[in-house]
């Protein structure tokens, strides 16, 4: 079985110093034992206060720099294998804007989707993932499903299982490891402070280079 586990760093329209979406995803063959052990290593390692928290962040002011690389090496040596894709804001197509506004629940689908197929082919016969809760403007949670199953099933195995769901990262300790991978690489492609630190402590776990979308969509619009 596979089970892989995203969530996103950055928005899509929102104007701040971010210039990337990103999407961070792992995938783990026994969740329940990366479960566990984040767990465990929050209740020994993170400060008093924040021990029994029902979700850290990797952006949490609280955690010193020193922690927040401990932790993220912890998380790499826990054998998850990852995969990302990211997109410049300023490269979003217009095909997702209509009457003036951004379509972001398509746009986000078809991101997740993008990042789902660069764990294929693979030949596991069920496929699981589960992603951070978020409200999809302008399309259904079942729309969502259909468009990234669609995508997904002709490149699995016959008769391979498909299950796509949205999870309460407060809830799952796999998607708070999902949010400290994406955190960590955001600020790697970012080139935030810590950054570098970050990048060098997940490569080798990553199994492809990082997907960027849409890097040439404005450019070849224009040629045309």
């Amino acid at each position: 079985m596979a089970y892989i586990f995203l969530d996103e760093s950055g928005q899509f329209t929102k104007h701040n110093d971010e210039e990337f979406f990103v999407i961070g995803s792992f995938i783990v063959g026994d969740p329940r034992r990366t479960e566990k052990q984040f767990r465990g290593w929050q209740r020994e390692k993170f400060p008093k206060k924040l021990r029994h928290q029902p979700e850290i962040k990797f952006s949490e002011v609280k955690i010193k720099e020193n922690l927040r690389l401990r932790t993220l090496k912890f998380i790499a040596d826990l054998d998850v294998r990852i995969n990302y894709s990211y997109l410049s804001r300023k490269n979003i197509p217009a095909d997702y804007v209509k009457k003036d506004k951004l379509q972001s629940g398509l746009l986000y689908t078809n991101i997740i989707a993008e990042t789902l197929e660069m764990y294929l082919p693979i030949n596991d016969l069920e496929f699981r993932v589960f992603c951070d809760e978020r409200h999809l403007k302008g399309i259904k949670r079942s729309k969502f499903k259909e468009i990234i199953v669609s995508n997904l099933l002709p490149q699995l195995p016959k008769g391979a299982i498909i299950q796509i769901e949205m999870l309460d990262s407060k809830k799952n300790a796999n998607i708070q490891i999902a949010d400290w991978i994406v955190g960590a690489l955001a600020w790697w492609l970012e080139k935030k402070t810590l950054g570098e630190e970050c990048g060098q402590i997940l490569k080798n776990n990553i199994l492809n280079d990082g997907k960027e979308l849409f890097k040439d969509y404005w450019v070849n619009k224009y040629q045309k």
